[in-house]
């Protein structure tokens, strides 16, 4: 995932957003500097006891009125999304549903995922109590994207409310409006809480940094790889946790055994859908050759009369990062000098702020097509021999983000041997929409997961606790007291217990 560039802010200035397919102005805010963010902060942490002391069922209620004050104001919320993002109306409306989905998902999950948990104490401490207690960090510092700018620090905020944390979002400098929005819908669904629980704070790439290096205890972040080892760099200062959602050059496997039409409409939509800006959405595709030309022919179709703009009728909206429009044009470039066909559009596909689907066949392994991440609406295609060599290639890479595998009788068999957080069979990306799946990458993908129990256990820190119970008499075990006879007859319950066979 790419970021916006960005410079030393030394004093407080303003920050304005605008849409990125019409220029059309969206909103302005001050920029926060690193004392701004510390109180913000500081703040958090006064209303941490109160959010923490209301425990999973008064979190429960207020996270659920959260999600229905979304969903009673969606017609507002999905606009302002379209406008300052750029997407379609529709695909704004199923990013914060699915949101919501995760939301409700925590709020319900958190009491029974993080409960209090009774282990045994072992044969030689059977006379105490062992259990394990999950204790939120405190204040969680998340740091979102322009993309995906409600679902994915949704993945991050709500499982770290739910765990009984406070929060200070700030989101990306391209889609700061949505950012307040989601941030203000929280407390007007909750207007007896006090402020701090949920807050944000507005600004560029100086403001995030601030928020690292502010007093914050676990920084979830989506973004570059650069920037999320930098993040991680800047944690380990203070050996505060981190959950990194980075980069992918996510890869399909279309088996010969694939539905192809099934597998060929869901492969362009993973590739295409919000201008390829995705982190799991497909950008490399490995078909066996037995069935390429049938995809290719199937792919064709589903890709060709796709059309981005605005409004109605408009498939996919504007590149959002006006910078990276210029990466998606050096891939496309690099990979057709390197002896790439473009079986659909090419370089006259890119028109600013807009760029209509690109399929590259048989593209160099070594072409920044396909090693680099492009975050665009293109699509690499390679036939190979089976799918053993299909594997070989999608394992190939420093990411491991996500994958998808198109086959009607061995998809969980070859999901298996994919080096990637996250697998989807038969379908792009269904993972995501699935609360209950953890979600994150291996390798320069990230580390951590965010989604389903894991992401809640994620933003909490393991409290182990031992009750003595009460004494045995004569076995002092942990004690200067203890007796030789205490050591024997531990020998001998030893003995009986792991005798050699």
């Amino acid at each position: 995932m790419t970021e916006t560039p960005t410079t030393e802010t030394t004093s407080r200035s303003t920050l304005a957003t605008a849409n990125p397919a019409t220029g059309e102005p969206v909103g302005s805010w001050a920029v926060d500097g690193p004392e701004q963010v510390a109180a913000v902060v500081a703040r958090a942490r006064r209303a941490a006891r109160t959010w923490e002391d209301l425990g999973f069922t008064g979190r429960k209620r207020a996270l659920l009125r959260w999600a229905g004050r979304i969903v009673a104001d969606i017609d507002e919320f999905r606009a302002l999304v379209s406008a300052e993002n750029g997407k379609p109306l529709d695909d704004a409306e199923v990013e914060i549903l699915t949101a919501v989905e995760h939301l409700a998902w925590a709020a319900k999950n958190a009491g029974k995922v993080l409960k209090t948990e009774k282990v045994w104490p072992g044969a030689m401490l059977s006379n105490h109590q062992a259990v394990i207690e999950h204790r939120p960090h405190g204040v969680v510092g998340v740091i979102g994207p322009w993309n995906y700018p409600v679902y994915t620090p949704n993945g991050s905020i709500a499982y770290a409310l739910a765990a009984g944390n406070t929060v200070v979002f700030k989101p990306s400098e391209l889609t700061t409006a949505i950012g307040h929005w989601y941030v203000e819908s929280f407390a007007r669904a909750n207007p007896e809480l006090p402020t701090g629980i949920l807050a944000v704070v507005s600004g560029y790439g100086d403001t995030g940094r601030a928020l690292v290096e502010s007093d914050v205890d676990m920084i979830a972040f989506t973004g570059s790889t650069a920037t999320g080892k930098r993040i991680a760099a800047a944690a380990a200062e203070r050996l505060i946790p981190v959950v990194l959602e980075c980069g992918g050059k996510d890869a399909a496997i279309v088996a010969e055994d694939a539905d192809i039409v099934a597998a060929a409409d869901a492969i362009a939509w993973s590739a295409m859908a919000n201008s390829g800006q995705t982190c799991v959405g497909a950008e490399r595709c490995y078909v066996v050759e037995s069935v390429l030309e049938e995809f290719l022919a199937e792919l064709t179709k589903k890709v060709a009369d796709l059309t981005p703009g605005v409004g109605e009728g408009a498939s996919y909206g504007p590149m959002t990062l006006p910078s990276q429009v210029e990466v998606v044009a050096r891939h496309v470039k690099d990979a057709l000098a390197k002896g790439a066909k473009a079986v659909v559009g090419g370089e006259d596909s890119i028109r600013a702020p807009f760029v209509s689907p690109v399929v590259l066949l048989d593209a160099p392994e070594d072409s920044e097509a396909v090693v680099e991440e492009t975050f665009g609406p293109t699509l690499t295609v390679r036939g190979v021999r089976d799918v053993d060599e299909a594997i070989r290639l999608a394992n190939d890479s420093r990411y491991g983000l996500a994958s998808s595998v198109y086959s009607r009788r061995n998809g969980m068999a070859i999901a298996r041997r994919l080096r990637a957080g996250a697998t989807s069979i038969n379908s792009p990306a269904a993972y995501a929409a699935i609360a209950a799946l953890p979600f994150g990458g291996v390798g320069e993908s990230g580390i951590g997961r965010i989604h389903g129990p894991e992401g809640l256990r994620g933003f909490t820190r393991t409290h182990s606790i031992a009750r003595q119970k009460y004494q045995l008499p004569g076995m002092a075990l942990l004690s200067f007291d203890r007796t030789p006879e205490t050591t024997g007859l531990l020998r001998k319950v030893a003995s009986l217990r792991y005798r050699a066979k």
